[in-house]
């Protein structure tokens, strides 16, 4: 399948060129124009297709429910907003609860499933903060230990990929240490770290942080908290949910201008409740939530906020045209940024010769023309 566009987001700029997918991946890149195209997009924008590595659900569904049909629904809904691939992330909870989550994931992934592509379990929690616990359920928070995160893993077949824990708690980083031995990527969150434990954290492995500027020790200038290590540590990489909600725009220029175009991850914590009207009302963790018309979730009746129902699509306008953040800080941001993190660049990420073809097509106000997953369109 042959299609062009006059702007396809290669090497950092809008070019015009063809693309050339076979068997799922960007088998060769052409001059606009080369061969007759099988869709010409003409001014339409076609950039690398959307990572969302923390989601928690969507459409009625949350990851710890544990239901093949809701996780399935996911996957090919999701592709609506351009997300290509994804991690599908879990709340803090029982063990039982938490083993059949994380079994259903994989599951799923190895039985098969339409859409957007699951790299992974983001498991977040139960390794948690009480003071940041911010909606994980306090009565389930428990110290992190490498027994049970074996037994964890043993359920989910492997497939825990990424991992949040207020590091502070991990005794001598033991479960630090040991999941980054075994190719979890770490990430510091819901916690209490000072700036000092921050850095010790990151010597013992841990790479990311968990939706800066919330659920972390704020910056002061005589005590930098986790905020300041985000800002300082260079190369650790930093989730932000970009909903204009959980942080402002300027938060949100503050942090991409200081931590440049390789490192930020946007994200959108998504809930069960993305997809449903304003108003709805479930229950999270154990929890009940309810929508404002913002489209964030806050806990009832402390009116905490807890989540968002943020579509990728619409956080990289918000980024780009409100928090007037670069395009290509922005577009990392969803893109190569957490397939780096992730360790799956070799394949995602990126328009290039050899890569998959997952791709977005955007319209000039951010809408979704057409999604492809591993070169198959997804939208009608």
């Amino acid at each position: 399948m042959l299609i062009q566009s006059k702007k396809i987001w290669i090497a950092d700029q809008f070019t015009a060129a063809m693309l050339d997918i076979q068997e799922g991946k960007i088998a060769d890149i052409l001059p606009y124009g080369s061969k007759p195209a099988d869709v010409d997009y003409q001014d339409l924008r076609i950039v690398p297709g959307f990572m969302d590595i923390h989601c928690h659900g969507a459409y009625g569904f949350d990851t710890n429910d544990a239901n093949e049909e809701g996780l399935r629904n996911w996957t090919k809904r999701v592709v609506d907003e351009g997300v290509t691939s994804f991690l599908p992330t879990t709340i803090t909870q029982s063990e039982e609860v938490l083993t059949k989550a994380v079994a259903n994931v994989a599951k799923v992934m190895e039985e098969g499933y339409e859409g957007a592509e699951i790299l992974g379990i983001h498991f977040e929690g139960p390794y948690l903060d009480m003071v940041y616990k911010g909606a994980q359920p306090e009565q389930y928070i428990v110290k992190p230990t490498i027994e049970q995160f074996k037994r964890y893993q043993e359920a989910a077949k492997g497939h825990i990929r990424y991992i949040t824990l207020a590091t502070e708690r991990d005794e001598d980083f033991a479960l630090t240490h040991y999941l980054t031995q075994q190719g979890v990527t770490v990430s510091i969150g819901h916690s209490a770290a000072t700036y000092e434990q921050a850095v010790m954290a990151y010597a013992h492995g841990a790479r990311s942080m968990t939706h800066v500027y919330n659920g972390m020790t704020p910056f002061n200038h005589r005590a930098n908290g986790l905020v300041g290590a985000a800002y300082r540590i260079r190369t650790m990489y930093g989730e932000i949910i970009c909903d204009g909600n959980h942080s402002t725009t300027a938060a949100l220029n503050n942090y991409f201008m200081s931590k440049g175009p390789d490192y930020s991850i946007m994200v959108s914590d998504a809930l069960m409740a993305k997809g449903s009207p304003v108003g709805t009302r479930y229950l999270f963790g154990g929890n009940e939530i309810e929508i404002y018309p913002d489209g964030s979730a806050h806990l009832i009746p402390s009116e905490t906020l807890a989540g968002s129902t943020l579509r990728l699509n619409q956080g990289l306008r918000i980024l780009v045209e409100e928090a007037l953040v670069p395009f290509n800080y922005a577009i990392n941001s969803c893109t190569i940024n957490p397939a780096r993190c992730l360790g799956v660049d070799d394949r995602k990420g990126l328009i290039g010769v050899g890569k998959d073809a997952d791709l977005v097509v955007l319209k000039a106000d951010y809408q979704v023309e057409q999604t492809y997953c591993m070169g198959k369109a997804q939208l009608s």
